[in-house]
């Protein structure tokens, strides 16, 4: 029988191309249109577990040291692999110091090492941390790779319509994401809000990470000039627009990086609700339907093919063992 799967977003995609790869027969229904038009849209794509491992638990970082690999194998030559740069204005350099503590992966990088990674960065930042193993991605580019490759494995797919009676299924995964809020114990809903800037006037080849006291950036290179900017975590489960606050944020701590980006042009602004539980650790959970993959809060990219790899691993092992080697 087939194994349903809710959601196509990249929890839901990366399941699809686990169990199908296994032999497994997979239907994917999504509610929306097309594949990645819910939180997965709006994600930076950054494959960071020393980094995330500052404010999260050790499980995120060990996990997270898979995805790059993952994403190479289910998605060729996607996967940046040029690491992350952590800077801190000099009063802030506190905050350099304590990110560092609480990670680790990483080398302190003077204003020589700094202007050598990132030449429009030069005479800016005195100090620096680099985390030279980490990685990142486009999102919308690896949703659609994982879409095609769960299809050529497969798996088959229906939008723009609500999942079906479980009974029609052998087992069901639930990757739906906010929407199993008030479905499932403790689950809460974190808004991230985020900006795409574009400018000619600076290049960047690598996620810079600026510390700051009350409202820390993020940016990654998209290409051709564009940038992701984000994010900010709300606890909240409304997904309307970005807030003023937040823009302005946002834009300041960008111009604290680079003057440049005060001339840069907005071209899209987005929000998306990140379900998570108290300790913002993702994992499966049993339901009366099958099992869930689920909290995936800001780690999604990152930790989607680990947890996509126990949902089958759980899923194969039990319905038919002799598949375990495949």
């Amino acid at each position: 029988m087939t194994v349903l799967v809710k959601g196509a977003g990249v929890a839901g995609l990366a399941t699809a191309l686990a169990l199908a790869r296994r032999g497994v027969s997979v239907e994917v229904v999504e509610r929306r249109a097309d594949i990645g038009l819910g939180a997965s849209h709006w994600a930076g794509g950054m494959l960071a577990p020393y980094c995330e491992r500052e404010a999260a638990e050790e499980i995120v970082l060990t996990l997270g040291l898979y995805a790059a690999d993952w994403w190479d194998e289910a998605v060729p030559g996607l996967a940046q692999r040029r690491g992350t740069l952590v800077l801190a204005n000099a009063r802030d350099h506190a905050d350099l110091k304590r990110f560092a503590s609480r990670t680790r992966g990483h080398l302190w990088v003077g204003e020589k090492e700094i202007a050598e990674l990132e030449p429009a960065l030069a005479g800016r930042f005195g100090t620096g941390l680099f985390f030279a193993e980490e990685a990142h991605l486009d999102p919308r580019k690896a949703l659609r790779g994982l879409y095609d490759a769960a299809r050529g494995a497969g798996a088959s797919f229906r939008f723009g319509e609500e999942a079906g009676d479980a009974g029609d299924y052998a087992t069901v995964i639930d990757c739906r994401g906010p929407q199993a809020i008030g479905e499932i114990e403790g689950l809460r809903g974190v808004r991230g809000e985020m900006l795409y800037l574009e400018t000619a006037d600076i290049t960047l080849s690598r996620p810079v990470r600026l510390l700051h006291p009350r409202h820390p950036l993020y940016i990654v290179p998209r290409g051709n000039g564009r940038f992701m900017l984000g994010a900010t975590m709300i606890e909240t489960e409304d997904d309307g627009p970005i807030t003023a606050r937040s823009m302005m944020e946002l834009l300041n701590t960008a111009y604290a990086l680079h003057p440049a980006f005060a001339e840069a042009r907005i071209i899209e602004t987005g929000t998306g609700i990140r379900p998570a539980f108290p300790d913002n650790v993702p994992r499966l959970i049993e339901t009366s339907e099958g099992m869930a993959v689920a909290g995936m809060h800001r780690h999604g990219f990152l930790l989607a093919p680990a947890l996509a790899r126990q949902a089958a691993d759980r899923l194969t092992t039990i319905e038919a063992p002799e598949r375990r080697s495949a």
